[in-house]
């Protein structure tokens, strides 16, 4: 099939079911991409168990605990925003001139932004960090692009199986690093009480960590990454405006595929797979922005009243356990049941992950933190893998949306501006009313736990209008789906 021959709708990948020997993995390029990755959720969730400490210490509030969710929520969502602002830029740019310089730029970003929030004394230099985190990290569309690029769809949820290696990780040791880290000084006076510095910049040291990993990750990433896009353009013929693509003969037709206009990739298979990728997002990020504030705030306003090293400790318990759950068997569950049918049944979870806040609550309330409570955290934490192993599945239908190999950038940039979109409004939006729900006892100061309910049923709406059968590179023996 020539490039001609192609229109939107065109499978990526076209041809018979694989056999039932999936192709080999390529351990390598799989083995660099969960190191750059890792440096995702590490740089991210480190902030998280300090975050509402950070915030009442810098004085923002005025005191006022009230507002503490607000401009916790507000910093977390600047990261998203400014993202929303480039992410197709840098998506699109690594069409046409590859992936590996895109990810250099983006990794550094990552660390150079996590050292100034480091260096950080006053909120909005926190927030300014966080805008130049988002603004110069392109890598969370482009690596999707690269991970379709090194698979084929006989080993995709393989690979996809692997990559919470990466999230895990990160999502287990940046809260771990953010709540025992935070404050040296204090916490560790026999080392650091008598460091002016560590005094100056209390929150230097759990920054430093993820800033120097991701430093790590990019000379890695210079000496040892294959460029995955065929026929990448010179940079410097792109800014001299040089024609984007070279002529080559009929028999390299795949190497001369070249980017699909925009406008082309606004069809319904794009949109929906991008759509449904911004409703898990939305029902995500709210929750991971919500669960550390409701871990620290008091139990009389609507908390728990737990310690940034407790709140970690939580949090890396969860991505110890999501990590292992869905790299034993993400791939066993997906090729079991197939691809919409885990995402949907992934999406139910959200519902009672939300009903169990308030339930929390009611009883510590009323009992204290008995086993009743630390019962309901651990069902929260299992319940809440549901949410992530949806993000295996979504992948898989954006990526095979794509017409062409040379469009996966693009495509994975349409969907992670919606994201970014949502992202930057849903941790502010959800933090902020739960300040509200909070401060004014808006339905006994349950209200941000029923609207959280009502956008999973939302979620699920748009689940269901998903296809049925998966195409392109994530053609596989997907059930009776």
């Amino acid at each position: 099939m020539t490039y001609s021959d192609r229109d939107e709708t065109t499978p990526l990948v076209s041809g018979p079911r694989p056999a039932n020997e999936p192709t080999p993995i390529p351990w390598r390029q799989v083995a660099l991409v969960l190191i750059i990755q890792g440096g995702e959720p590490l740089t991210s969730q480190v902030i998280y168990p300090f975050a509402p400490e950070f915030v009442r210490r810098v004085g923002i509030t005025n005191g006022d605990e009230t507002k503490v969710g607000f401009y916790v929520g507000l910093m977390q969502s600047i990261f998203f925003a400014t993202q929303a602002l480039t992410v197709l830029y840098w998506s699109r740019l690594s069409d046409l001139v590859g992936r590996r310089p895109v990810i250099l730029t983006g990794l550094f970003g990552l660390s150079l932004s996590m050292y100034c929030f480091g260096l950080s004394t006053t909120y909005w230099g926190a927030v300014l960090s966080r805008s130049l985190n988002g603004a110069l990290n392109g890598n969370i569309g482009v690596m999707k692009g690269c991970i379709a690029e090194i698979t084929d769809a006989s080993n995709l949820p393989q690979v996809y199986g692997l990559l919470p290696i990466a999230w895990s990780t990160g999502g287990t040791l940046g809260p771990a690093v953010g709540g025992w880290l935070s404050r040296p000084a204090d916490r560790f006076p026999d080392m650091f009480g008598d460091s002016a510095f560590f005094r100056k910049y209390p929150y230097f040291l759990p920054c430093a960590v993820p800033a120097t990993f991701t430093a790590v990750a990019w000379v890695i990433t210079y000496l040892f990454f294959t460029e995955t896009l065929r026929n990448p353009i010179p940079i410097k013929d792109v800014l001299a405006n040089k024609p984007k693509h070279q002529v080559l003969p009929e028999d390299d037709v795949d190497e001369a595929e070249k980017p699909v206009p925009m406008r082309a990739l606004l069809v319904y298979p794009v949109l929906i797979g991008a759509v449904n990728y911004t409703a898990l997002s939305l029902v995500d990020i709210a929750y991971r922005a919500v669960q550390p504030l409701f871990f620290s705030t008091p139990v009389e306003l609507g908390g728990l009243g737990l310690s940034p090293p407790r709140i970690g400790l939580i949090l890396s318990g969860f991505g110890i356990l999501n990590g292992l759950f869905q790299v034993c068997l993400f791939a066993k569950i997906h090729n079991r049941w197939g691809t919409k049918h885990v995402f949907f049944t992934g999406m139910t979870t959200a519902i009672p992950v939300f009903l169990l806040f308030p339930f929390m609550n009611m009883v510590a309330i009323r009992q204290g933190l008995n086993f009743a409570v630390w019962a309901a955290v651990g069902l929260q934490i299992v319940l809440s893998v549901g949410i992530s192993l949806c993000y295996g599945c979504i992948f898989i239908f954006i990526s095979s949306s794509a017409p062409n190999r040379a469009s996966l950038g693009s495509v994975n940039g349409i969907a992670q501006v919606m994201v970014s979109i949502v992202r930057t409004i849903g941790p502010a939006c959800a933090n902020s009313l739960f300040s509200l729900s909070v401060k004014h006892g808006y339905l006994g100061g349950w209200l941000v736990y029923l609207v959280l309910v009502g956008v999973s049923v939302g979620a699920l709406v748009l689940a269901a209008m998903l296809p049925n059968n998966v195409q392109g590179p994530s053609t596989m023996d997907d059930g009776e789906t």
